[in-house]
């Protein structure tokens, strides 16, 4: 099955429970595909002149630069390399869905790859994005009609120089709204065919808050960070679709920023403000970056930036060094012992919760210490998650999607009526742009739970975290779904290869209560989804087949969440509901844990 938006809801979503149709049985085909008639191959076939790219190589002098991409493909990072000084304006480029696309367009362009790829070495080598780059070093000759006739002066009238066009360009780019889009309206694979319009994100500018706004929402306890405006920061890197590495005064930085429900941006800001400081968390923001907008003429605070650890994240780090046979015990406990002091710190003297604890959320400093980052407290996927947080998720989804491939409004009424029960106002926290939310996260599932529920959360995290760390691999999944890494794991969580015994029962007491997960049945691989039994029988598999395999997979979750959340509401009416119901250890247990363990290991 190909990758695509559809597969997201249809597949691996709760909500392919609520497309309900019936698919014949399909027996399984051989590898061998029939050869196509000969006038539909040459109507396909790239040798047809008609379906040519005029080149996908390299630029010598390049006016712009793909730095990743996100949105399934759909969204790229475009860094103009033509200016002097880029300022992070994220005025991305925004392409039409793959699904769309015929397959000639994905295969010639390798929009399939696109689909799960983020980061910027593998996205920049991608034939759509040279594709993108080309039609962009045309067009920017012409933005904002750089290539029109005009009068200077009451001088004569006369179109403008190479440079002047360049010029005109910045000013009319650095001129718009704080991430603005680029949107070609086709990916043709003829460039002249693809129209760019550029759209100003004015709607967004409506929820910046200015300095004056935090300071009547917050109060003056909040010690605010200097402002620096937008113009004195200069760009190096999109390094996500958050963060990128900045320049201020000679000096490196990450900038955080987001472009579309900056609320999360400021409820991070606020908590990096207020935490009280650990050697293993991100310390507070060093400036708050400003620029006036146009709507309103308020300074608006576009983002915030931080200290840079230039190592990268565990993500990428742990699995490289154990490639090379230079992940240490050592450091491998010092990291273990350094990411659970910083999450029990976080636990003990926040009065709140780190919802998103993963590898990805792991820089490592300097000095090689591991630093806990991103405190938007959104959360995580459902594969790394705990069972008891996947229940309400697995609700939340259901009860609030919109615009799936298939009608679902009135399938939809048991799940909403649950979360009513759960957390009544769960529709505002999730659909609600404006920041207004001053003490608590927008995050549904974990504010649905009690502190105690929270923290066996975290310790489920946490044990995951720990056989990453140990097994040496980037994530508990083989091949996560829905997006790839550099390094992708040789194994499945609870596998155990490298983990020294008693660690192997720490990390088997973290996570009690875990759930086989989808990927137990459909898998990634490269491109396209498959079912593991096909893989294993060497078959291809019927897409109409794994959309059944999936939804009757998430039939069997979603029923079991909702008993779950049925006998959690009934045991807390009646007084014996166990907000440890899987009997995990606190943090501070496995704190204790790691240090007995390491005396005996490192003796």
């Amino acid at each position: 099955m190909e990758l695509n938006p559809e597969t997201i809801h249809t597949v691996i979503h709760p909500t392919a429970v609520l497309k309900r149709t019936t698919v014949p049985p399909s027996q399984p085909t051989s590898k061998a595909l029939s050869p196509l008639p000969a006038d539909i191959a040459w109507d396909l076939s790239q040798l047809n002149p008609k379906n040519r790219i005029d080149s996908l190589a390299p630029l010598a002098t390049p006016n712009w630069r793909i730095d990743g991409c996100t949105s399934w493909g759909s969204q790229y990072y475009a860094t103009p390399l033509f200016m002097a000084s880029v300022p992070p304006m994220r005025i991305d480029v925004f392409v039409p869905d793959l699904s769309l696309q015929t397959r000639l367009v994905r295969d010639v362009l390798e929009l399939d790859q696109a689909f799960h790829m983020k980061d910027r070495v593998r996205v920049s080598r991608l034939a759509v994005s040279m594709h993108i780059l080309r039609r962009l070093q045309n067009w920017t000759m012409t933005i904002g009609g750089a290539d029109q006739e005009f009068t200077n002066d009451d001088g004569p009238t006369r179109r403008r120089t190479h440079s002047e066009r360049l010029e005109y360009a910045e000013k009319y780019l650095c001129h718009l709204p704080f991430g603005s889009r680029i949107v070609f309206d086709s990916l043709s694979l003829d460039i002249k065919q693809i129209d760019i319009t550029v759209v100003p994100t004015f709607a967004l500018e409506v929820y910046h808050f200015s300095v004056r706004q935090f300071e009547a929402a917050w109060g003056h306890d909040v010690t605010l960070p200097p402002c620096v405006h937008i113009t004195q920061v200069q760009l190096v890197e999109q390094i996500h679709d958050s963060t990128s590495i900045v320049r201020i005064d000679g000096q490196s930085y990450i900038f955080k920023a987001l472009t579309s429900f900056p609320k999360y941006l400021y409820h991070e800001l606020r908590i990096l403000l207020t935490t009280e400081p650990h050697p293993n968390i991100m310390s507070r923001p060093v400036h708050l970056v400003t620029k006036r907008t146009r709507f309103g003429g308020k300074n608006a605070v576009l983002g915030f930036t931080l200290e840079l650890h230039r190592h990268g994240t565990l993500r990428d780090i742990v699995p490289f060094l154990s490639s090379s046979n230079a992940l240490t015990i050592e450091e491998q406990f010092k990291w273990a012992y350094q990411i659970t002091s910083a999450v029990f710190h976080f636990r003990e003297t926040s009065g709140t919760f780190y919802p998103d604890l993963r590898l990805d959320n792991i820089v490592l400093s300097e000095s090689r210490d591991a630093i806990m980052v991103d405190f938007e407290q959104r959360g995580v996927w459902c594969e790394f998650a705990s069972p008891e947080v996947n229940a309400i998720e697995y609700m939340r989804i259901l009860a609030t999607a919109e615009n799936p491939p298939f009608d679902v409004t009135s399938a939809q009424q048991p799940y909403r009526d649950i979360m009513e029960r759960i957390c009544p106002e769960y529709e505002t926290l999730t659909r609600n742009e404006k920041y207004d939310n001053y003490t608590s996260s927008y995050n549904v599932s974990w504010e649905s739970l009690t502190p105690r529920e929270q923290e066996a959360s975290e310790v489920y995290m946490l044990g995951r975290v720990l056989w990453c760390l140990f097994e040496g691999v980037s994530a508990p999944q083989k091949a996560t779904i829905w997006v790839s890494y550099r390094w992708e794991s040789h194994l499945q969580f609870p596998e155990y290869q490298r983990t020294p015994p008693r660690l192997r029962q720490l990390i088997d007491e973290c996570t009690k209560g875990r759930r086989e997960t989808l990927d137990n049945q459909v898998l990634r691989v490269g491109n396209k989804l498959v079912l593991r039994a096909d893989l294993e029988a060497n078959v291809d598999t019927n897409p109409d087949v794994l959309s059944k395999v999936a939804r009757e997979w998430w039939e069997k979750e979603v029923g079991w969440a909702e008993k779950y959340l049925a006998d959690r509401e009934a045991k807390k009416q009646n007084g014996t509901w166990d907000d440890n119901p899987y009997d995990r250890p606190s943090i501070r247990q496995v704190l204790q844990s790691l240090d007995s363990i390491r005396a005996e290991i490192m003796v």
